[in-house]
């Protein structure tokens, strides 16, 4: 038996009781979590355990999981500055163009997902150009990824057409449906990306194999006018009439919802992730989060990718998540610390279909777990570790992660993989990623 123990922690389960265990104890089986309990001076540890961790000083929670990333763009951060999405994109496609590549893509997300994991990140739902490099790099690294194939209907990376996006899609469909690290999806782009046709594809890909679909959706003002201009409708009913909402499908931004929007998403169970950091900083405006919450959805959270946010810290996200919407309204009630980390746990768990598998500290879920280091001056004291988390916890507090019961980060650093090797690939491209936009007017 492959046992693994970790105990004497400060033990936030985010159970849907938010149960806490002052000083507890964890027993992992083979990768699953068998047995939680308060730690006293009579516990006897199996002689069997491979290994025992005393986690004295630090909280034990599940790892955190990132609903919305675009990894392998970590190559391009702070390439394009102060613009709004639309011209934005247009110079951060003309730099992928350029450089993205399998083989770049692939140290792109190594790069990128490396971040994740040392913030705490255990499970990344992923959107890119080659999502086959990033599944490799995500399974070297030892982490869980959401992703598949991609579709956008503009002459896009690499070249390929609507069909052998279709191909490429469904190839992922089959080789990983039924992996336990991968969790395939359909992702198009947009609906400004993506005609009615390609999306119903994508829809009914999804459906075929009981996947995932994610696409951006109501990021800004433009793209609902663009969508009302183009169908006669907001970007919400739009997707609804054409049958792409439901329990499987999660929407990236959601900042521009009206009331009806709102109801048509809770009607139907799909999931919202909110990027409060890209939002703020490409001037998309702020995303109704209490609104979405009070109307019953399921509010997940993600950082977007570093070539928006500038990094991929879901702890500021989650800040932001829990306070953006008290000074905006004004009501320092709302989204209380309990509901901000459900996002980030639970909540996300629910959006990939797995919250009977992950997302919480329980018995018989898998083991994905990180700890927290609690001997620092921002964490003394502490009178309740959920607000500890949701307000004071940074991500260089992070010292240990575990996916599916096995050490991927032990002491603040990564197990599987020597990093300071990409981080040295990626400084001698930088000129070359530099030059992609020499004589474009941007930053």
């Amino acid at each position: 038996m492959n046992q693994l123990i970790i105990k004497n922690a400060l033990i936030v389960t985010c159970d849907k009781n938010h149960t806490i265990i002052n000083q507890g104890s964890a027993i992992i089986n083979n990768g699953i979590i068998d047995k939680i309990y308060e730690t006293d001076s009579n516990n006897d540890f199996p002689a069997e355990a491979k290994k025992i961790i005393d986690a004295n000083g630090k909280i034990l929670m599940p790892g955190l999981i990132n609903m919305h990333c675009h990894a392998a763009d970590s190559l391009f951060r702070g390439l394009v500055e102060n613009l709004a999405l639309e011209e934005w994109l247009a110079k951060v496609w003309i730099a992928e163009k350029a450089i993205l590549t399998p083989k770049t893509t692939y140290t792109g997300s190594i790069l990128g997902l490396a971040e994740n994991l040392m913030n705490g990140v255990t499970t990344v739902m992923d959107m890119f150009w080659y999502p086959e490099e990033t599944a490799s790099a995500a399974k070297k690294i030892g982490m869980r990824l959401a992703t598949g194939g991609i579709f956008f209907d503009p002459p896009g990376v690499g070249g390929r057409t609507q069909k052998q996006y279709l191909t490429e899609a469904e190839n992922f469909f089959e080789k990983y449906w039924n992996d336990d690290f991968i969790i395939p999806c359909s992702m198009p782009h947009a609906t400004y990306t993506v005609g009615e046709t390609h999306l119903k594809e994508a829809k009914i890909l999804a459906e075929k194999y009981n996947g995932l679909f994610s696409t951006h959706a109501a990021e800004t003002i433009a793209e609902q006018n663009d969508i009302k201009n183009r169908y006669g409708r907001s970007v919400i009913k739009h997707l609804s009439d054409l049958g792409l909402l439901g329990s499987s499908t999660s929407l990236a931004h959601c900042v521009h919802l009206n009331k009806t929007e709102i109801e048509l998403i809770a009607e139907s169970s799909t999931s919202i992730i909110h990027n409060p950091i890209s939002n703020l900083k490409l001037g998309s405006g702020i995303a109704p989060v209490w609104e979405c919450m009070d109307a019953g959805i399921n509010m997940t959270l993600g950082t977007d990718g570093a070539i928006s946010g500038n990094d991929l810290d879901l702890w500021m996200a989650l800040r932001l998540a829990a306070t953006l919407p008290k000074g905006f309204h004004m009501k320092p009630d709302i989204v209380n610390p309990k509901e901000a980390l459900h996002m980030v746990t639970l909540n996300g768990a629910k959006a990939l279909g797995l919250d009977m598998a992950l997302g919480s500290i329980e018995k018989g879920k898998k083991a994905d777990l990180i700890l927290i280091d609690i001997n620092k001056i921002h964490s003394v004291p502490i009178f309740d570790p959920i607000t500890h988390l949701v307000y004071s916890t940074a991500r260089s507090d992070i010292t240990d992660v575990f996916v599916q019961g096995k050490q991927v980060m032990g002491n603040k650093q990564i197990k599987n993989i020597n990093i300071s090797d990409t981080l040295e690939e990626v400084k001698l491209m930088s000129q070359k990623i530099a030059s992609t936009l020499d004589g474009e007017n941007y930053g």
